[in-house]
């Protein structure tokens, strides 16, 4: 076939195509027999797009060697899609440390939030912080996100909690989007929690007469693109009524919804969510019965953090009911200060054993199920002719050991490939020089 290509990734053991249907979200009976190519290669073109996908011969027939700028082997190999990460707070200065041993010694989120920690003692660091270093460390974050098998990660603002600060992290956020080999999803996120002096309702007007104005007058200038706005909607920070408020305003200028909800009391946010139309809604451990019903209609996706639940000793959402009522559940690391996790195996090590979650379920819950959160699966979470090629290569002949090993995916991720191009490569692969 005439035209060059940038990448043939060949002979795959397994290639896992996670849909086979073109399906733009998995439930509970569609992950349970995930799409799988054995002795499979695909194609990915200049443009970053897969252009073929199938078995090893057919692809060779069809295609000369000589068109590619690189071929890896893959022989006994895994391929997997990227993997999405539906949640995260990666941009921040002011790691909280020494929150962690309070924890332990038995303090709860809100006892350490109420006594200046959590989320202030972190917006206190990060509104001294300037935009370089933000970026820096956002960046190096972000380099460990992708070395674990993250090639589109969700990034909130929501350390600032004033128009100048979060303006700031936006703009890092952004400078990232248009600077680096990953895909981002951008949330704002300036509703994360109360500012020092104010009240909720202020705090809520604030949001919806400045800071929502500006980011759409930013948008028009096509300085800071935005994709979704988040609020943390709990007990003594945003109540329903004022949470209802900021989504809708944010809705108003083109935003989509995606929040925390139902995390530490029960709140109704999930049936809130299923009202306004939210794409996501995360956290959900004190989820009701009825929101869960109101989520499964509305296919309004359930972003669950497991290292959330396992690091505050929290109830862990009910999965398990979720899938059986026809959630959309997808996954996310809440990377954080206060949840320090950067790798997405791990996490789907969390969710098949403290909730209760099938290896399948979980691979769905954090590539296609994760990009919908995003709205993104036209575009991500499977590999399919069409769409972006951002892959894993992992060196084992099942895929399952990705998640089977846990904490053992430095080892196991032989590369890391974003838009056909590889963007990490294990050091036992030899250099980084194209073929």
């Amino acid at each position: 076939m005439a035209g060059r290509h940038r990448l043939l990734l060949e002979n795959a053991q397994q290639l896992v195509l996670v849909c086979g249907r073109g399906e733009e979200f998995l439930l509970r009976e569609g992950a349970a027999s995930l799409a799988v190519l054995r002795g499979a290669s695909l194609v990915v073109g200049l443009d970053g797009c897969i252009k073929a996908v199938g078995q090893a011969d057919v692809i060779r027939n069809q295609f000369s060697e000589a068109t590619f700028e690189r071929i890896i082997d893959c022989s006994g190999k895994c391929v997997l899609p990227g993997l999405v990460d539906a949640h995260t707070h990666p941009v921040w200065a002011g790691d909280r440390v020494h929150e962690f041993a309070m924890k332990l010694a038995g303090a709860s989120y809100m006892e350490i939030h109420q006594a200046g920690g959590g989320i202030h003692f972190t917006v206190e660091h990060t509104r001294k912080a300037t935009e370089e270093e933000l970026f820096n460390t956002f960046k190096h974050r972000l380099e460990r996100m992708r070395r674990a098998g993250s090639t589109l990660v969700e990034c909130k603002s929501g350390y600032g909690l004033n128009l100048e600060t979060e303006l700031k992290m936006l703009r890092v956020i952004h400078r990232a989007k248009q600077s680096m080999d990953i895909g981002i999803s951008s949330t704002y996120c300036g509703a994360h929690s109360v500012p020092k002096g104010k009240t909720a309702r202020e705090a809520a007007d604030d949001i919806i007469n400045d800071h929502l104005p500006k980011l759409k007058e930013l948008k028009l200038s096509d300085e800071i693109h935005v994709n979704n706005i988040d609020v943390f909607c709990e007990k003594g920070v945003f109540d329903l009524d004022s949470t209802r408020k900021i989504l809708q305003a944010g809705k108003d200028i083109g935003l989509q919804i995606n929040f925390h909800g139902d995390e530490l009391h029960p709140m109704k946010s999930a049936e809130l969510g299923a009202e306004l139309g939210a794409r996501a809604i995360s956290h959900l451990e004190e989820v009701s019965d009825e929101g869960i019903m109101a989520m499964a209609r509305a296919k309004c996706a359930a972003v669950l953090l497991p290292t959330t639940a396992y690091m505050l000793r929290l109830k862990q959402p009910p999965a398990r009911k979720m899938l059986e009522e026809g959630v959309i559940v997808a996954l996310g690391s809440d990377f954080n200060p206060n949840a320090y996790c950067f790798s997405m195996p791990m996490v789907m090590h969390l969710a098949c054993v403290n909730m209760k979650m099938s290896m399948n379920e979980a691979l769905a819950a954090a590539t296609i199920n994760a990009a919908y959160a995003l709205g993104k699966s036209d575009t991500h979470g499977s590999i399919q002719t069409g769409k972006q090629g951002d892959l894993l290569v992992i060196n084992s002949s099942r895929w399952e050991h990705l998640i089977y090993q846990f904490g053992g995916h430095e080892a196991l991720i032989d590369y890391v490939i974003v838009k056909g191009k590889v963007v990490y490569q294990n050091e036992r692969c030899g250099t980084m020089s194209s073929y």
